[in-house]
């Protein structure tokens, strides 16, 4: 265990040391976080879940740029580049970015125009020109580093190659990377226009065709659209600040006055911005600005799933579940108050007179055989029809009728849990069969699908799909640690959720109520 990390994130939380060390403790040992926060209290101090997560990411984050440090000192030391100054400072690097600024002289490049330059023999030019003392003949000296053999045949060409050596130093500065990253911080603008002959086609980003705004106050779905549009070939997207304050700031930090090698070095400062460093800086700004709307956009669907979760079940009831369908029918299952499956059936409302008489004669033997509570209407397609349909027959009062979201229900159908609970039933009636059981319990049945599949989100495909599967999946586990699980009806999906039970010890409580009866205590 790192004592710095600790130390650090102690600091930036404002919590004890010995808070964050027992944490990290527990959950270097696989404890999850619900496990922690309830029953590893007298170890952390009473951290709740938020505190317990927000330690166990930024622990995450800190490993990570440990990995990239020893992997850039290992990098130099093979080299026999790392002297006692780099090391210090790489080694007191506290950001990705800053660690990335300090390797980036030393990183093995492919061949570049300052490359060739140097092939040439131009760099000592270079220099002399860099330190731009007015005593210094530019021209006779450029003359002086003429070499047709190298493919220097002219002072205009030596002088070029020496630029592209000191716009390259100038793009490598950690100072100058800095402070125009700061720039960008404070001042980068969005702007997007839509791709020339994209229009008609890419009519649903219109309102990006001609738009610009500030990168800092960009709200997270803006962002995740102008990234689509243009992934998928529609808009052309630029992320840059005003060019000539860019540029103004880096004159300030490189040009000395007015000499022939100060005009050299402004000339090359100007070509190391437009060339080099805005490029790099757009590239890393469009990193972080993704970042920053992946993680506001999975707190907005986490939030979205936790409220599906946590859904007010209607509780044990004879419930009739109806997966709508036009062509191929209406999928109905009948449940009793635990949700086991009793009887299935395909009905046509939608079809001929006579098959929608036959209809309503199914519906209405079903619900007396069965003794329906409840009646769940899944809400895809033809599920408005299919509730007018059931409205209008005439079931005894007091049967409510619920749409219910069946974000996900095909995602279920067709899974191995479905599989196994059902081996011999067609996907569609599967689906009705989960459409049921979320109104008698959604917590008990959404957590048998994967929570990227129930649909908690516009954008959720676009983000990082590994910060989307951790977010969630830390919901379900909450939602079901905060509810807790009826031990006698839960499937083995939902046990395996609830702290300090692992999948295997869930499968064999459930073999064990199968082979036993109910526990009863």
């Amino acid at each position: 265990m790192n004592e710095k990390h600790i130390v650090k994130i102690a600091q930036e939380l404002n919590v004890g040391v010995g808070q964050v060390s027992a944490t990290a403790e527990l959950l270097a040992q696989q404890a999850t976080v619900p496990f922690i926060a309830r029953y590893r209290k007298e170890a952390t101090g009473t951290l709740d879940e938020v505190a317990i997560t927000s330690i166990r990411d930024r622990l995450a984050q800190l490993e990570e740029l440990d990995k990239r440090r020893e992997s850039i000192l290992k990098s130099l030391e093979e080299r026999e580049l790392l002297t006692e100054e780099l090391k210090g400072k790489i080694l007191a690097a506290e950001t990705m970015s800053v660690l990335e600024d300090l390797y980036l002289p030393f990183r093995p490049k492919r061949r570049t125009r300052a490359t060739i330059a140097r092939e040439k023999g131009l760099e000592p030019l270079a220099a002399m020109i860099f330190s731009q003392d007015e005593a210094v003949d530019v021209m006779a000296q450029a003359a002086s580093f003429l070499d047709p053999e190298k493919g220097v045949n002219s002072q205009e060409e030596a002088l070029a190659g020496s630029r592209d050596i000191i716009a390259e130093w100038v793009n490598e500065d950690q100072a100058a990377r800095a402070a125009i990253r700061s720039l960008y911080a404070q001042k980068a603008l969005f702007a997007t226009t839509a791709l020339a002959g994209k229009e008609a086609e890419g009519a649903k980003y219109r309102d990006y065709f001609s738009w610009e705004e500030m990168v800092a106050k960009v709200p997270s779905h803006r962002i995740l659209a102008v990234f689509r549009g243009e992934k998928e070939g529609f808009l052309d997207l630029r992320l840059s600040p005003p060019e000539e304050e860019a540029v103004g700031i880096m004159e300030k930090m490189f040009v000395k006055g007015e000499s022939p090698a100060s005009q050299q070095v402004r000339e090359a400062v100007q070509d190391s911005y437009k060339r080099l460093l805005s490029l790099s800086m757009e590239t890393e700004m469009r990193g972080e600005t993704k970042e920053r709307a992946d993680r506001e956009a999975i707190k907005v669907f986490a939030a979205n799933l936790r409220e599906l979760l946590l859904a007010a079940p209607l509780g044990q009831k004879n419930m009739m579940a109806i997966d709508p369908g036009v062509r191929t029918g209406c999928k109905v299952a009948c449940l009793d108050r635990q949700g086991k499956l009793l009887h299935t059936a395909t009905i046509y409302p939608f079809d001929s007179e006579k098959r929608r008489a036959s209809a309503e004669d199914t519906v209405k033997t079903l619900c007396k055989t069965y003794g329906t509570e409840a009646v769940a209407i899944g809400n895809g397609t033809a599920g408005r029809e299919t509730e007018a349909f059931i409205r209008s027959l005439d079931l005894p009062v007091g049967i409510p009728l619920v749409m219910v979201n069946e974000s996900g229900a095909s995602v279920y159908s067709a899974s191995e849990v479905a599989r196994k609970e059902f081996p011999d039933l067609d996907v569609s009636i599967r689906g009705a069969v989960s459409i049921g059981r979320r109104l008698m319990d959604p917590l008990a049945e959404l957590v048998k699908i994967d929570p990227k599949s129930i649909g908690v989100g516009q954008y959720q495909h676009d983000v990082d799909q590994g910060d989307l599967k951790r977010s969630l999946d830390d919901v379900v586990v909450s939602c079901v640690n905060s509810v807790g699980v009826e031990v006698n009806t839960a499937s083995a999906r939902l046990l395996s959720y609830v702290s300090a039970l692992g999948p295997a010890l869930a499968e064999n409580i459930v073999r064990h109520r199968e082979a036993n009866g109910p526990f009863r205590s």
